[in-house]
């Protein structure tokens, strides 16, 4: 074929294609995509289009010719990729993993109180630096200064992002260019490849490990002590445990030796823990407010994970070291907004009233007592009809949920999960098709069998998740 025929038939075979106004014209009637913006609408029109070019051109190369699309199909692909992706990208979702600190999820749910003000300090005008008594330039953070003083028995507070950003403020505020000891059992890895050493070189200070991977002792700190070490770090590893033959120095040991040689200590506890937890069941973890009284001179912690709360970092501690990291400059590019400062004040005010068992989602998912979970179970179970249950071979069982959010690593709890799966729907298909629904549901796998595990799922959620099995039975109908 010469150059001009097949620019002819290039040409031929592209007049195939519909123009865009065409297409558009077509899909924009869709009641589907009424809350879609037009500018979206148009790209995706553009991009089926494109890619239906490709098809046409390849076509036409491997066989001389190429069908007529259909104009009702493209508009079928541009509705159904708009449709599930939606208005907005960030949506709500129902977590039936079981975990209830899921950092892919989300963390930490705010509660009624942190929602209301939420609304009404976004809504609104509001003094987040504005000193009243005297109309002049206040600070964001004495909206929650006092309660973390109270709540903690600190003589200054400090809120930032989220802990890493805490403890590089630290870090770069009180050892940029100097030394900071550290254990090398607690130079641990969270999520996302995020590491404690890689924060410490980002903030200018010179690592100085003591110690080995599962014993260090205090002598190992006292040997490291020089004329140039700024501080003594201790980092709770809350995401993993050593267990066997271990040593760690308790903190009111590295205290001592700090206050001793003039030498800070700062422990990241990572968590952030308020409340004693032992009573339900838990085993020990520290509390905030005892590694203040342990004689801390910073705590760090994060705000949406134990403590549940919105994300944040969170530093306690002497009012002296408090006051340079709010002086650093780093600290204007780590700083936290309004609706921070709502959530996070909201969610303090539940301790300081004494009702975070009961308000805050994190806490009642925790201590929840496994009858309340079982007869939520039980609720949504009954909810589905006969031929659902059946179609779905839907039981329950009994099995073990996790807190999550490099939370109580070895904590396990009791729960009651909805197990589906059958040979015509395996679990992974019903996975699939729970996960891509309105509202997506987010289950986890076992043994072939997709649990949908109810200490997370909402009581709200019951009705809803109901209806989406129910859907999952009736599409493949």
């Amino acid at each position: 074929m010469t150059p001009s025929a097949k620019s002819e038939a290039r040409q031929s075979v592209l007049r195939l294609l519909p123009a865009v106004d065409q297409l558009l014209q077509r899909v924009e009637r869709d009641a589907a995509l009424k809350e879609i913006p037009r500018p979206r609408i148009v790209h995706a029109v553009r991009e089926v289009l494109a890619g239906e070019r490709r098809r046409l051109l390849e076509g036409l190369k491997l066989t001389g010719a190429a069908a007529p699309p259909d104009l009702g199909a493209l508009a079928g692909r541009v509705v159904v990729g708009l449709s599930r992706a939606g208005a907005f990208s960030l949506a709500p979702l129902i977590n039936a993993t079981g975990v209830i600190l899921h950092t892919n999820l989300g963390r930490a749910l705010l509660s009624t109180l942190a929602l209301e003000r939420l609304r009404r300090v976004a809504s609104a005008y509001s003094n987040l630096e504005m000193n009243l008594k005297v109309k002049e330039r206040g600070s964001r953070y004495a909206h929650v200064d006092g309660l973390l003083q109270r709540l903690t028995g600190a003589e200054a507070s400090l809120v930032v992002n989220n802990n890493a950003a805490a403890v590089l403020l630290a870090l770069e505020s009180l050892a940029h260019g100097k030394e900071v000891v550290v254990s090398r059992g607690e130079l641990i890895e969270i999520g996302g490849e995020f590491r404690i050493p890689d924060i410490m070189r980002r903030s200018g200070a010179i690592l100085r490990e003591v110690g080995t991977t599962n014993r260090t002792h205090l002598k190992d700190y006292a040997d490291a002590i020089g004329p140039d070490t700024a501080l003594i770090l201790k980092v709770h590893t809350s995401n993993y445990r050593v267990l066997g033959f271990t040593a760690q120095v308790p903190r009111e040991d590295l205290v001592a030796l700090g206050h001793a040689r003039g030498i800070p200590v700062m422990e990241d506890l990572g968590s952030g823990c308020f409340v004693d937890l032992r009573p339900y069941g838990f085993p020990y973890e520290p509390t905030v407010q005892e590694a203040v009284g342990a004689g801390l001179d910073l705590v760090s912690f994060s705000g949406d994970k134990l403590l549940g709360g919105p994300q944040a970092g969170i530093v306690v501690g002497k009012a002296d070291l408090v006051e340079r990291l709010r002086k650093n400059p780093l600290n204007r590019a780590l700083r936290i907004d309004k609706l921070t400062l709502a959530g996070l004040e909201a969610t303090l005010y539940a301790y300081e009233v004494g009702d975070a068992l009961e308000t805050i989602p994190t806490l009642r998912m925790l201590t929840e007592p496994l009858a309340a979970v079982r007869r939520r179970a039980r609720r949504l179970l009954r909810r589905l009809s006969p031929s659902v249950v059946a179609a779905l071979g839907a039981t329950l069982v009994e099995g073990r949920a996790q807190v999550g959010g490099g939370s109580l690593p070895l904590v396990e709890l009791p729960t009651v999960a909805l197990a589906i799966g059958t040979g015509d729907r395996p679990a992974h298909m019903l996975d699939a098709a729970l996960r891509e629904g309105e509202p997506p549901v987010i289950g986890r796998i076992a043994e072939d069998r997709l649990l949908l595990d109810c200490r997370t799922v909402l009581n709200v959620d019951v009705p809803v998740l109901a209806q989406a099995l129910t859907r999952l039975v009736s599409t493949a109908g």
